[in-house]
């Protein structure tokens, strides 16, 4: 039997983050109530290869015109509290585009839209775990939390198991980011150790000389290096 590792305290963020003011219109006042899972939840629908199209991975072709921006390339492992390759897990993203706008009828602030960008992608893990985006960076954006609030620049993870109720959200960041101190998204996981597991690296060996620079990231589900996930419950 593979020993479990289970997270320590102030890796993930609480569901209830005042610097971020929309939890409190968010997050629930009692503690859920956990439903086993049944035969609906466990077999369907599942998430497997022919729900993948053959740009899913790659953002930057999608259109008939190339998007605007720094294209990047992002990888990395899906991996275990042991460390092992979690293979044939789907991953999603989303992002704003190279001037943090999101193609998205809600954001309205005045950057441009691309018309040769969406924003979205997914991948399947390989047999080892790891998985490949080709995407263009994102951009910093205002939004309404406090006075002169910017977002750093972020990527969207989500992580699937085999089916839709196996699920996981967090985000990515950028190695160096002057706009960490004052994000309350960001801050909002209390350990700096674990925040610090959303940052990305830049990695040179990944780069495509002339085309994209490169990101890896890594993604532990649980353990002593998990990375932080979004509306996470303290077991008790």
């Amino acid at each position: 039997m593979p020993r479990y590792l289970s997270d320590p305290p102030e890796t993930h963020p609480p569901l209830d983050s005042p610097g971020y003011k929309s939890t409190a219109l968010r997050h629930p006042l009692q503690r859920p109530v956990l439903l086993p899972q049944k035969l609906t939840e466990i077999t369907g629908p599942l998430l497997g290869e022919g729900r993948l199209g053959a740009n899913d991975n790659d953002l930057t072709v999608q259109h008939a015109g190339e998007p605007q921006g720094q294209r990047i390339i992002v990888h990395g492992r899906l991996l275990d509290g042991d460390g092992r390759p979690v293979p044939n897990s789907l991953i999603e993203l989303w992002q704003a585009n190279a001037g943090g706008r999101y193609n998205h009828v809600r954001d309205r602030w005045p950057s441009p839209i691309d018309p040769n960008f969406d924003g979205v992608g997914r991948t399947l893990t390989d047999a080892e775990g790891r998985y490949t985006f080709t995407t263009i960076k994102p951009g910093a954006y205002p939004w309404q939390n406090h006075d002169n609030a910017w977002r750093p620049a972020h990527i969207h993870f989500s992580v699937f198991g085999r089916s839709f109720t196996q699920r996981l959200v967090t985000q990515m960041y950028f190695p160096d980011d002057p706009l960490f101190a004052q994000d309350p998204i960001f801050n909002s996981v209390p350990d700096p150790v674990a925040r610090a597991r959303m940052i990305s690296s830049f990695d040179l060996s990944r780069t495509v000389p002339n085309w994209a620079l490169a990101y890896s990231f890594d993604i532990v589900l649980r353990g002593q290096e998990a990375t932080p996930f979004e509306a996470e419950v303290d077991d008790e």
